[in-house]
């Protein structure tokens, strides 16, 4: 996927996120697996406050079962980046979210992941059906 044509408005959700003194690596960057912890607060940011999940006490939660992650220009404490997401795609338990990591003033992508989360009952951990207010707000965000 070329990072020129993935600008924000091609998300659903942007939400700022903060970098940390510590996500920097020895080469003065944000190191790569730190994009990962950026994606979870993004997708869960938007579960959270679009469909009231709380995962403490959710009888369902969602797993990670698959990830991946583009890179195209480094981010690096202090700079102010915006996460950004979009639903992909929607199957019967699992959903694969588009996210990725702008830094704050620019257009173009500078990491681009998916990640399928499969949401299953927290007492069985089998897969269990996307319905409801859920489904609703996933298909809200489906990609443009």
């Amino acid at each position: 996927m070329s990072h020129v044509k993935l600008v924000k408005d091609d998300f659903h959700f942007i939400k700022e996120i903060t970098t940390r003194w510590m996500d920097n690596d020895i080469f003065g960057h944000v190191n790569n697996v730190t994009y990962y912890s950026y994606f979870d607060t993004i997708a869960n940011t938007y579960l959270i406050e679009r469909v009231g999940i709380d995962f403490q006490t959710s009888p369902v939660i969602a797993f990670i079962v698959n990830s991946q992650c583009s890179y195209f220009s480094s981010v690096a404490y202090p700079d102010k980046i915006v996460g950004a997401f979009r639903v992909n795609r929607i199957g019967n338990s699992s959903v694969e979210y588009g996210v990725a990591i702008f830094k704050e003033g620019q257009e173009s992508v500078s990491a681009y992941g998916t990640m399928t989360h499969v949401f299953v009952d927290r007492k069985t951990e089998k897969p269990v059906k996307i319905e409801g207010m859920l489904r609703e707000v996933l298909e809200q965000a489906l990609k443009k």
